[in-house]
């Protein structure tokens, strides 16, 4: 956790880098570029004064001459003509004047705005020596007034000189207007110089700004998000790998066996060869993980899948479906000779012993075979066949492989019309409780009953718990069941506990699927208080393996709660499970049940009486109660109340009955007057 959060606030902390880096440059680059816009507008904009100004210098340096040569024109011109080139020239001078106006004021202007040299030494042409331009031009204008006044006064006479146009202050004019014109190109030329000058160094600084940039801002910046792109696709490997691999082992898991599993049987199929399945199985695993820990279990684990590895070919794909499940896909299996002897081997390599720990563990495995096309043609019903034959191979004593047969599949056949059946029955909820007393031989009263699960079929009749049980377990459907049997036998407790009748405590099996649920003890207790039955009127069995269950799947917890509310707890099938000493005691149970091979024939067997001797004495120095089922004779009733068992359950006291039939056994038995019986 502390890694995964020290990554993120790296995450974090280089996307705040890459978006300030990635701002930094951009607002750098923008300034650059707003710099340059502002001084090329600005450039431009005295480039265009310029060039307005040079054009209209230009005008006037025509308009100057035109006078000139309409003056001589009208001299030497008929006298016919005359008037219309007086009304020209007259125009001529208006705009020659007006330009001149408008020049000169913008000549200033600029000059008076402009701190540059070449601006004022544009504006000395207007008033200073030796151009002294606005004198001329106003002394042309007035010249060519008089001039044209001169001919239109007298158009038959001779002129008299003073009539006549100066020659010299129009030629001084037009120098003027030449001077300038030069000193604004000039001016012009200079800008222009200065604006290439600008934009080359505007441009290595841009330059220089975007090396700075990719140099210290983006390619750190590159280098980051190289090495974040590294670790991304490094992660996407690690989780792909995951995906398709079980993390103890390494082997592929389930999820691999899925998505591939027809790919397989699609190759085989094409090659025409054939496929076998083989299903492995350790036989002592789970009295490994209760004896030495499961870590001891965990190198077990990967112990065996090392083995299988090492035992199989290249071509072979070795998966671990969970727990101690292991699968083997053999392609080009070849004859039924090979496949078994290729499993032989891998089972007498798996069933070498393993040192851990200075302790030399026997795991012991099984294996169920199947083969396609032979057995099946598709993946499911190859594991299911294979899973089938291992069920077999470890029935018939484990440490061996076992090929799926004809038999096989007609029990599957029978499974799954078990399975269908079972179904049906949990939706019409065709499951009763059956009640067996349990009593005390001491006092001769009744301790309790315990609830006992029945099917009723509607077309074969009572089949036998041991015939549903196991399929429900297999295919899920017992938390079902469980809960359906837990509300009808709390529903009739409860009938009896309001009637005055006296039943001790409700027992009721639970198995580990069922504590595992999420809401088991929610929906105990809410049973409860439904029917109204006190906590305490309710006993729980449960078997040594829930009880040794890890902190980590909750059962312990609950199991705690559950107790503290008062239900009680009680290890059932005491002495055939691996539970340590360490559990027995009255801080987590309140009564063991002897298991029923120990009491039967207890009275012929000397070492079934050493050790239901030794439970009870342990029991009675812990201070728990104690309970032994399968009592069927006096001999062994008479035998455990000597040994100190003082309470039976079995058929020498009652047979599980139907509810209305365990009120009335009650009711009877009730009434019966206590024995008190003296033991020496």
């Amino acid at each position: 956790m502390a890694q995964n959060a020290a990554d993120l606030q790296g995450s974090a902390r280089l996307i705040i880098v890459i978006k300030s880096a990635y701002w930094i440059g951009l607002l750098i680059i923008a300034a650059m570029a707003m710099t340059s816009f502002v001084l090329l507008r600005q450039l431009m904009s005295q480039q265009e004064i310029d060039a307005s100004v040079s054009q209209m210098n230009g005008s006037q340096m025509a308009l100057s001459q035109r006078i000139i040569v309409l003056a001589n024109a009208i001299e030497t011109s008929p006298r016919n003509l005359r008037p219309q080139l007086l009304d020209e020239l007259h125009k001529t001078t208006a705009e020659f004047a007006r330009n001149h106006e408008t020049l000169a004021e913008r000549v200033r202007s600029h000059a008076s705005m402009s701190a540059e040299k070449g601006d004022r030494l544009a504006a000395e042409v207007l008033d200073s020596r030796p151009y002294m331009l606005e004198q001329f031009t106003q002394r042309l204008v007035a010249d060519t007034q008089r001039f044209i006044t001169a001919h239109e006064n007298s158009p038959y006479s001779v002129i008299a000189r003073d009539g006549a146009l100066d020659l010299a202050a129009a030629n001084a004019t037009l120098g003027g207007y030449k001077e300038l014109g030069r000193r604004v190109d000039m001016r012009s030329n200079e800008r222009l110089a200065e604006m290439l000058s600008l934009h080359k160094a505007l441009y290595y600084g841009t330059v220089g700004v975007i090396v700075f940039v990719a140099l210290f801002i983006f390619r750190p910046m590159s280098n980051a998000i190289l090495r974040r792109t590294y670790e991304l696709v490094d992660a996407r490997n690690s989780m792909a790998f995951i995906a398709i691999h079980d993390g103890l082992t390494g082997l592929y898991n389930r999820a691999f066996l899925k998505d591939h599993f027809d790919t397989l049987i699609k190759g085989a199929q094409r090659r025409r060869e054939r496929l076998a399945v083989i299903q492995f199985d350790l036989d002592r695993f789970k009295q490994i993980n209760d004896t030495l820990g499961h870590a001891a279990g965990d190198y077990v684990l990967v112990a065996t899948a090392q083995r299988m590895l090492g035992s199989c070919r290249a071509s072979d794909v070795c998966v671990r479906l969970g727990g101690d499940e292991f699968v083997m896909i053999l392609n080009a299996a070849g004859t039924t000779e090979d496949i078994n002897a290729l499993a032989n081997r891998i089972l007498s390599r798996i069933n070498e012993p393993i040192n851990y720990q200075s302790v030399t563990i026997m795991p012991g495995a099984s294996a169920g075979i199947a083969v396609y096309p032979v057995d099946a043609d598709n993946g499911t019903d190859l594991l299911v066949h294979a899973d089938l034959a291992l069920y077999a191979a470890k029935k018939m004593g484990g440490g061996a492989a076992s090929f799926f047969s004809e038999e096989l599949r007609r029990e599957l056949d029978h499974r799954k019309k078990m399975e269908a059946d079972l179904k049906a029955a949990i939706a019409s909820e065709a499951f009763e409780p059956y009640f067996q007393p349990q009593i005390s031989l001491s006092s001769n009263r009744i301790t309790g009953v315990e609830a006992l699960v029945r099917w009723r079929h509607a077309e074969r009749g009572m089949i036998p718990p041991a015939d549903f049980l196991p399929v429900a377990e297999k295919t899920g459907l017992m938390c079902d069941i469980g809960r359906i049997l837990m509300r009808k036998a709390i529903r009739k407790a409860a009938e009896w506990h309001r009637a005055g009748i006296d039943f001790g405590r409700l027992a009721i099996n639970v198995s580990g699927t069922e504590l595992r649920e999420n809401d088991f003890d929610t929906f105990l207790f809410d049973t409860l208080q439904k029917e109204g039955l006190h906590p305490s009127k309710l006993s729980l069995e449960i078997v040594e393996s829930v009880i040794l269950d890890d902190e980590k799947t909750g059962i312990a917890a609950k199991l705690r709660h559950m107790r503290s509310a008062g239900v009680y707890l009680e290890l059932d099938d005491f002495g055939t499970g691996y539970a340590s000493l360490s559990h027995v005691n009255p801080n987590e149970i309140d009564r063991l049940k002897i298991d029923r091979r120990f009491v039967q024939n207890i009275n012929a067997n000397g070492d079934n009486t050493k050790i239901v001797r030794a439970i009870t004495e342990l029991a009675r120095g812990l201070g728990i109660s104690i309970i032994a089922e399968g009592a069927e004779t006096e001999a062994e009733l008479e035998l455990l109340e000597s040994i100190g068992c003082d309470q039976v359950q079995g058929y020498s006291i009652a047979f599980p009955m139907p509810g209305q039939e365990a009120q009335e056994w009650l009711q009877q038995y009730g009434r019966k007057k206590p024995v008190l019986t003296v033991v020496a």
